[in-house]
């Protein structure tokens, strides 16, 4: 759950997906959304972002003290990242690792650096239980070296396999998907995934950072430990969405705080 700093605060940290557009083309709105979140997940090339996205987004992120963090996906360019694809474990953390390696390039220039890594799409859904590729994640994750810590959903084998691995395992949530009775989240393909009524995000996110549970699908409430809250940012209206739900929590007695 939010953790408390040493003052009893309530502490969270608020991270986007950023840098989700390839040349000419772009779908988040970086910029208004590295006003609100005090972490980005930068996209790395596979599923989106080129260079020059990378090394804009790096900038400005690092112009408004935002963690940057690699945001891993499967080679798939094409559908997103969100297509279900078998890659042999030892080639998946190479990918990892390059993906990593390149962002780490843009960060620097910037004077930054790469802080943590995050899955995206069907690999972030794919390591909740398939330990061969959470563990072919983490095996990236060290290959390009730096003991990154992990962002992931609670339970799942990837945090369990960074854990195991001596990384850091960072505990994640998310205000607008929909969830499962286990915990897990509503596939996408599925009625209820994501949630669009600016209202419910925000009781989401209060409910996720105050109480630690969420309500899944069915109407039972589930209890969701998280230490970042993930705000997606290719919905319409993200920013505005993003900014209700910082300002909710803040009045609150929220603190938002980077884990990284």
């Amino acid at each position: 759950m939010a953790t408390e700093d040493t003052g009893g605060d309530t502490v969270i940290d608020l991270n986007a997906d950023l840098g989700e557009g390839f040349g000419r083309w772009r779908l988040t709105d970086d910029e208004a959304l590295l006003s609100v979140v005090s972490s980005a997940n930068v996209a790395c090339g596979f599923h989106a972002g080129d260079p020059s996205t990378m090394r804009r987004v790096c900038a400005a992120a690092a112009e408004r003290g935002v963690v940057i963090g690699a945001q891993v996906s499967y080679r798939d360019l094409a559908g997103f990242g969100r297509r279900a694809m078998d890659v042999p474990a030892g080639e998946l953390a190479d990918e990892v690792a390059y993906q990593i390696g390149a962002l780490r390039v843009f960060a620097e220039t910037a004077r930054a650096r790469v802080a943590y890594v995050k899955p995206h799409g069907a690999l972030y859904n794919r390591t909740v239980r398939d330990t061969e590729q959470a563990g072919a994640v983490v095996a990236g994750v060290l290959l390009a070296g730096g003991g990154l810590p992990v962002l992931g959903l609670p339970g799942s084998s990837l945090l369990r396999a960074a854990g195991e691995a001596g990384l850091p395992a960072v505990t994640e949530a998310f205000a607008d998907r929909g969830y499962t009775p286990d915990g897990t989240l509503v596939p996408r393909r599925e009625p209820g995934a994501v949630l669009h009524e600016p209202g419910a995000v925000v009781d989401r996110a209060l409910g996720i950072a105050l109480r630690a549970t969420v309500t899944a699908a069915g109407g039972r409430p589930v209890a969701v430990s998280a230490r970042s809250l993930c705000l997606h940012g290719d919905t319409p209206g993200a920013a505005d969405l993003a900014r209700r739900v910082r300002r909710a929590l803040e009045e609150a007695g929220v603190r938002i705080g980077a884990f990284a």
